[in-house]
């Protein structure tokens, strides 16, 4: 109301403020006891004046001899329900208390650079008995850390939110780092024990204020948190503190988190990263059986707290890249397929792995409730697991369903393989004709592919190339299903191809069969695909990768600053499209053709392209070749895959290590690394060009590209064979082994080795 308000006094939901230029108190809130002072038991919206025949202190003291009636205020109080004022109304009359000038005997102690340094001094010595208290007072207390390490620049920590903390947390990591070092283990020790003992104990799952939310993003920048000395007795009850938040103050804490800048954040990953390691560490030396139940809990509410801040992570659209939350030694301390295993059974039954996290649990950790945390080969080894146990289940009721039909004339033998017969000219259609009259248990069988008129038997080399020939086929232009883009050299479904939602679906299906029979395959797909396939929405870096010339232009709309984009570029809400020959103008939204684009909505116009592109135009082949693809490889460990990671599963990758697919090459027979004909073998290999390289590797491992686990997993084999320099090398495709001739010169065998790499298609024992 235009007046300086110089005291405020809050109880439990009632406030007063006094206005020293008029003397008057004001009161407002609840009112019921009479806490108001209004002569009335009303609430109070706004300040209204307490009863009372207040003066300013200028006019009481000029009142002199002639104030008596008059009360001249020193201090007002409210607490609870209740109200006080501390006034005179004699002549010896003193000024009243001015609350914004700090007094700072009687504030709450906090942790600043004087206090530091003070408690510094006594390094050499033992600290002094009043020094350690001040630590422990400090340290003991919630409110001492809440109210330390506040944003002073500006006033910003008076505008505290659930949007904002108020904390400088460089500050808080500078002052944390200066007052925890090893040259004061004195200090160290104080503040480890005011913390274990005192503080952390004390934490409730419902705290009083949003600002006493600010000490669970100070307190991991503390060093002694990160000590893995102190793990068990700090970072992990304040672990399970923040696990114990109720869902109000934890969204408070995740919205402050996710406005971090990366490396601050990655310190509270880092920490709980670290946590979770160390306990793994701790099974290679056993734990006792009377303390599963503790580590169960400390395990549970390491992974807890990441999973929380990797969702944070992901709805913040990566505050730090997903990779960083992988944890890349836990094969070295855990059986993924066993915990993948248990994970199964805890599902089927329904268990919870996440209760009792403070009192323990009897239920074993699975890390297949974390996912996040497995880098891609973890994630790998889980999808063949999966695959395994879907197979041998699938070909156990194949064989239980053969006895039963021994005995029981009416129930048909079946194979417990899913066998494809094809013929190399009809390789599409034989496969169609197959693949249409499968049920989706066989999908789950083992794969075996005959060629007809070819006497090789499947041991995986024919699978090999089955799929490297039908996805050369599918993908001839000839069917017009898919759109090349010249500049990205990549594909997309064509949204003008005749061809039947069936051949789509049959593309799904072989790449799902691909994936679950451990083949890549030659698929030149933009990342859009598997984000699709994961259900997550394709964005301008997408139409980036797929159209880089339309990408560019997007982004330089978006760019755009001036205001005169309507009058500009005069574009409106439409794609124009070629339709065999002739253009076609397409509305992006419910009469686009009548929307201009403007400042204002320039991002709804990329995003509304962009959907275009990738959803709305191609909706009807794009769920066609999803379902087949889920028919095979879906479920819940498909899930666990990023997008990128799940391409690099379909198409592996072009991350070429010559170097070490010689080192991890083995021999047989006469054979070794030093032997004269491998000698200059590899001195061959190593000065072909890459596209000869390339070709080697698709010759002998029928394919060019290398699996997501990298060369070391490809372990090629080279054996000696007979025949002299007259003879070509051969290439077992389904056992990665090579026949090499007992070659002498270089010439020689470079000649040879070329020779059988370009003609590497079909399979005979002829």
């Amino acid at each position: 109301m235009g007046s300086v308000v110089t005291q405020i006094a809050c109880g439990r939901q009632h406030t007063l403020a006094f206005v020293p230029s008029s003397g008057r108190i004001y009161s407002f809130g609840l009112g019921g006891n009479g806490q108001l002072g209004t002569g009335s038991t009303c609430n109070r919206k706004s300040p209204f004046t307490v009863k009372g025949n207040w003066v300013s202190y200028s006019d009481y003291t000029q009142r002199a001899n002639n104030a008596d009636g008059y009360y001249c205020v020193k201090e007002i109080f409210s607490g609870g329900d209740q109200s006080f004022a501390h006034y005179f109304h004699t002549q010896n009359c003193l000024p009243p208390d001015d609350f914004r000038k700090c007094t700072c005997s009687r504030q709450i102690w906090t942790i600043n650079e004087e206090m530091i340094k003070r408690w510094l001094q006594f390094s050499s010595t033992r600290l002094p008995l009043d020094i350690i208290n001040e630590i422990d007072k400090v340290f003991s207390s919630a409110a001492c850390l809440n109210g330390s390490f506040l944003a002073t620049s500006n006033v910003d920590h008076h505008r505290t939110s659930s949007k904002f903390s108020g904390i400088d947390m460089n500050v808080a990591r500078l002052l944390f780092h200066k007052l925890i070092n090893p040259a004061h283990p004195q200090i160290a020790q104080q503040v480890a024990a005011s913390l274990e003992k005192k503080l952390i104990p004390k934490l409730t799952s419902s705290p009083p204020d949003i600002e006493c939310l600010r000490l669970y993003l100070t307190l991991p920048e503390c060093p002694l948190m990160t000590d893995a000395n102190n793990f068990s007795s700090l970072a992990i009850p304040f672990g399970t503190a923040i696990v114990k938040l109720d869902k109000a103050p934890l969204k408070v804490l995740e919205n402050w988190w996710s406005t971090l800048e990366n490396p601050l954040f990655m310190r509270i990953v880092q920490l709980f990263k670290d946590v979770v390691l160390h306990l793994l560490k701790l099974t290679k030396i056993g734990i006792p059986i009377t303390e599963r139940r503790i580590f169960n809990a400390f395990i549970n509410v390491a992974l807890k707290v990441l999973e929380i801040l990797h969702r944070v992570n992901e709805k913040a659209g990566q505050i730090i890249p997903y990779d960083k939350f992988y944890i890349q030694e836990i094969q070295d301390f855990i059986d993924i397929r066993n915990d993948y295993i248990n994970w199964i059974q805890h599902q089927a039954f329904r268990m919870d792995v996440n209760h009792g996290l403070a009192e323990g649990s009897d239920v074993p950790v699975t890390i297949c409730t974390y996912p996040f945390v497995f880098d891609a080969q973890a994630k790998t080894t889980l999808l063949q697991t999966d695959a395994v146990i879907q197979m041998q289940m699938a070909v156990d009721q194949a064989h239980r369903q053969n006895f039963s039909s021994l005995f029981l004339p009416v129930m048909e033998s079946v194979d417990p393989c899913l066998i494809l017969i094809v013929r190399r000219d009809n390789i599409v259609g034989d496969a169609m004709e197959v693949l249409r009259k499968t049920k989706n248990i066989d999908y789950k069988k083992p794969l075996k592919v005959i060629f007809v008129g070819e006497e090789a038997v499947d041991a995986g080399g024919v699978r090999k190339e089955f799929f490297l020939l039908i996805m050369r086929e599918l993908l001839d232009p000839k069917y017009g299903m898919f759109r090349f883009y010249e500049e990205s050299r990549l594909i997309w479904f064509s949204d003008q191809t005749f061809e039947d939602s069936d051949l789509f679906h049959l593309i799904g299906v072989i790449c799902g069969l691909a994936i679950y029979n451990f083949t890549i395959v030659d698929l030149h797909f933009p990342l859009a695909l598997y984000k699709k396939l994961l259900k997550k929405k394709p964005s301008l870096d997408d139409l980036k990768e797929l159209m880089p010339d339309v990408g560019r232009s997007m982004q330089q709309l978006l760019d755009y600053s001036e205001d005169d984009i309507e009058d500009t570029l005069c574009l409106n809400f439409t794609i124009t499209v070629e339709n065999y020959g002739s253009t076609e103008v397409k509305e992006l939204i419910p009469n686009g053709a009548e929307t201009p684009v403007n400042n204002k909505n320039k991002q709804e116009f990329v995003d509304a392209y962009v959907d275009y592109i990738f959803n709305h135009s191609v909706a009807s082949l794009f769920n066609a070749f999803s379902l087949g693809f889920h028919k095979v490889c879906g479920g819940k460990v498909l899930e666990l895959f990023q997008p990128n990671e799940l391409q690099a599963m379909v198409i592996g990758n072009t991350n070429y290590d010559w170097k070490d697919l010689e080192k991890n090459t083995e021999y047989k027979g006469e054979y070794w690394a030093d032997h004269p004909t491998i000698k200059i073998f590899w001195n061959v290999f190593h000065e072909l060009p890459l596209e000869k390289k390339k070709q080697f590797l698709l010759f002998l491992t029928g394919s060019d590209r290398i699996p997501i686990l990298g060369m070391k997993s490809l372990k090629l084999v080279i054996q000696p064979t007979g025949g002299g320099d007259d003879f070509l090398p051969v290439a077992h495709t389904c056992f990665n082994l090579l026949d090499l001739p007992k070659y002498t010169d270089k010439e020689t065998l470079k000649s040879k080795l070329i020779q059988a790499i370009d003609h590497y298609e079909g399979f005979s024992l002829v």
